[in-house]
């Protein structure tokens, strides 16, 4: 049976600053309008959903075209292999340790523990399908906003917003605006005369200024990047075909350096568009994407 060499603290701690390292590297890339954009279709991509901001901003990082990935052997049990001579992507992964079985910490330390390790991964653009197998499909269809097709989804996300306090009522609105949300008066009004696609679109919209994001808090500029950002994650994870939408980034915080400020934007985003997806029935965050 091989033995597995257990490490020392020098090298537990390179381990660590490699791993910080890459995480800063990866957060500094938001500073740039390419590197907002870059994350936000990284985020939207139903595939990449599951993860973990800092996992989302390595893949960003490493592979900016990644759809959708998952370790050697769960492309197998999804009906695919990794194509010879592909180089993987290391992404950081909770790994539980078993008293007794820890080649990384201190024997005498009682109680499971997780420790955070780096693994590879692959994206779909490195795989092939199995012969004889079949294959799992890996996201759901893309509806146009002009369609009816997730019109059953409007009823549970009006009722999670009147949750909160807030009545929901479809109008008819003239012009290009959409819908609206009075924050004050806890009222949310959605044009009626969309399409129901397109009228989820506007509810997720408003429903996220609703949790929370005004222009008393975040400026107009600021609420405005994270509703639409975080919209736009939302409605391409459930399927709507949000190609045509634009993905918005607040200029200047290349200048500024204002990385806390950025990174604490995604982080948001992200945390917002989990909760909005939950709602609508979206996988959750899946992080043995390695195994």
């Amino acid at each position: 049976m091989r033995s597995i060499r257990r490490l020392s603290d020098a090298e537990r701690e390179q381990r660590r600053e490699q791993d910080r390292q890459r995480l800063h590297e990866a957060a500094n890339r938001l500073l740039t309008s390419e590197g907002w954009q870059r994350w936000v279709r990284v985020r939207a991509r139903g595939g990449l959903a599951r993860l973990s901001l800092n996992n989302q901003l390595l893949i960003a990082l490493s592979c900016p075209d990644a759809t959708f990935v998952a370790g050697f052997k769960a492309w197998l049990s999804l009906g695919y292999c990794v194509r010879k001579g592909e180089k993987a992507i290391r992404i950081i992964a909770p790994m539980p340790i078993k008293p007794g079985r820890d080649d990384d910490i201190d024997d005498d330390n009682a109680g499971p523990r997780v420790l955070f390790k780096a693994v590879s991964v692959f994206d779909r653009s490195q795989i092939a399908p199995l012969d004889g197998v079949e294959q799992i499909p890996l996201e759901p269809p893309c509806e146009p906003l002009t369609g009816d097709s997730h019109a059953h989804l409007l009823g549970r996300l009006q009722a999670f917003t009147e949750s909160l306090g807030f009545t929901v009522a479809f109008e008819s609105i003239p012009g290009s605006t959409g819908g609206w949300c009075d924050r004050a008066a806890q009222r949310i009004v959605v044009d009626a005369g969309q399409a129901a696609n397109a009228r989820l679109r506007i509810l997720i919209h408003e429903t996220i200024h609703a949790l929370g994001i005004g222009y008393a808090e975040y400026g107009r500029e600021g609420a405005e990047v994270i509703v639409d950002t975080a919209t736009y994650v939302v409605a391409a994870s459930v399927g709507l075909d949000v190609g045509g939408e634009s993905v918005q980034y607040v200029a200047g915080w290349g200048e500024s350096g204002a990385l806390e400020a950025v990174t604490a934007f995604a982080s948001t985003i992200d945390e917002l568009a989990r909760r909005v997806e939950t709602v609508l029935a979206v996988e959750p965050m899946v992080e043995n994407v390695a195994a």
